[in-house]
């Protein structure tokens, strides 16, 4: 059974689809906004979904069908179990499932392709994209290999580097940057042989050229992400969906599909923007974090002086009642602990008290890019105490008390002190200049970089270690 729209209505739903992305993308720069953003996003989703099926002339309608339900319900699934702390991992699993789509119909297309030109039937027996590749002409037909060659190539490095990323972030592998010795030289040394075979390809060289393709690309996405360290993760989230994008825009032109193109364009296009910018934040060149990345092991302890000064929850209710400017600075340590609700609890008795109250976010705060903005706005923060790094960072040295809970690397002043530290140069959320520091840790260890932390051992900040939901429920109960 075949269903087609009307001539030119799928051009002007994916016109529409179109328009609901971009207001999507546009609305997410505002927290306002962001919740009816996500509802264009997945209207325009819906809209191109229904149009390239029914357009495409699709005899297996049914099976489709089916296949659509089964893939949003495992989707549903998955969203709802999934916890604010895997959400990097998540997205980053996501993205490796695009790069894999990616390559599956790029050698699905040139499949289709050799089955066109080798068929002896009529051109008008054919339907779908079969009909469309019949109707090229060789200069086409060349342009569409090109494709195919870049749809596979992006793709699979997609694949595989979202699924190291996905294992990094999630812990299954270690974080630490790992590579063969000379990996940069490995790295070149595949792309120019996957660059040769493409040659090979353009040339008729066959179906085999793009399954070698697929292979290298895959191993170059695998070895380049596992050299990144864990403190570069952020970036290379953002990264790999910018990489994403560009594969289905590669694969919108082999399709011949405006609406995936301009998709494909605006996630490829966002992503490396929104890499840009985060590296601007780590003060990393962006070629450096892709070819080499830090994350090591960081200085051991004994090289930083002094010791660390732990608080219990009556002290640090005391010095709350006692300030009237303070600021939290929230990290990945809050969303592990579930904390927000207690912040946020928190927060609201301060205010009701009188006290002046912020929150100070660190464009890279958690591991992914916004993670502590959603957390924030899940517990009922108010959105305008809420300010980025650079409109608060200046106001420490007049701050009675800075809370930071769960955070490490982002606070962390030996990326001002220290040039030879691996985080040097990286613009910080300057807490220690405040009066008063407490620190929440679930212990001593190291940040996610595994770089050690000299505020913790400044004479002016106290470690209140525990459990942070919990420690800041104890905290509450000592101010009732």
């Amino acid at each position: 059974m075949s269903f087609e729209l009307p001539t030119g209505a799928p051009l002007a739903i994916y016109v529409v689809a179109a328009t609901l992305f971009i207001l999507s993308l546009g609305g997410l720069a505002d927290q306002e906004r962001a919740k009816r953003a996500i509802w264009y996003g997945m209207a325009g989703m819906l809209l191109a979904v229904v149009a390239t099926i029914i357009s495409a002339g699709i005899n297996n309608f049914a099976i489709v069908a089916i296949m659509v339900l089964v893939g949003a319900v495992i989707g549903t699934f998955v969203a709802r179990r999934v916890e604010m702390t895997g959400m990097p991992q998540l997205v980053a699993a996501l993205h490796s499932f695009v790069g894999l789509a990616a390559v599956f119909i790029g050698l699905n297309a040139d499949i289709e392709l050799t089955f066109v030109q080798s068929y002896v039937g009529a051109i008008e027996t054919l339907t779908g994209f079969s009909l469309q590749l019949a109707k090229k002409t060789a200069a086409e037909i060349g342009l569409l290999k090109v494709e195919i060659f870049l749809g596979i190539f992006i793709g699979a490095v997609t694949f595989t580097g979202s699924v190291v990323a996905f294992g990094k972030l999630a812990g299954h592998f270690d974080g630490k940057p790992k590579k063969l010795p000379g990996g940069h030289f490995w790295n070149a040394a595949a792309a120019l042989v996957c660059l040769v075979l493409g040659f090979i390809y353009l040339n008729d060289g066959g179906l085999w050229t793009l399954i070698l393709i697929a292979l290298l690309a895959g191993a170059i996405g695998w070895h380049l992400i596992m050299g990144i360290g864990g403190a570069d993760m952020p970036v290379v989230v953002s990264m790999l969906n910018s990489y994403s994008g560009w594969a289905a825009a590669a694969i919108g032109f082999t399709l011949g599909n405006d609406l995936l193109i301009v998709t494909g364009a605006l996630v490829g296009s966002s992503g490396a923007i929104l890499s840009y910018i985060m590296c601007r934040a780590m003060n990393r060149h962006f070629i450096g974090v892709i070819l080499g990345g830090f994350g090591g092991t960081g200085d051991p302890i004994s090289n930083v002086e002094g010791e660390q000064i732990a608080i219990d929850a009556d002290g640090v209710a005391s010095a709350l009642t006692e300030a009237d400017n303070i600021i939290f600075v929230p990290g990945y340590g809050m969303a592990v602990a579930q904390a927000q609700g207690a912040v946020s609890e928190l927060v609201g008795k301060l205010r009701r008290d009188g006290k002046t109250v912020r929150f100070a976010i660190h464009p890279v705060a958690g591991r992914l890019p916004g993670h502590m903005n959603v957390l924030l706005a899940e517990a009922k923060v108010p959105y305008d105490i809420v300010l980025e790094m650079d409109e608060i960072n200046e106001d420490f040295a007049a701050t009675d008390v800075v809370i930071v809970v769960g955070s490490n690397d982002i606070v962390n002043p030996s990326a001002q002190d220290d040039p030879h530290s691996p985080i040097a140069g990286m613009p910080v959320l300057e807490v220690w200049k405040a009066k008063q520091v407490f620190v929440s840790k679930r212990g001593q260890g190291t940040g996610y970089s595994g770089i050690e932390n000299p505020l913790f051992y400044k004479e002016n900040t106290r470690m209140f270690f525990g459990d942070a939901k919990e420690s800041i429920l104890q905290v509450l109960r000592f101010m009732d």
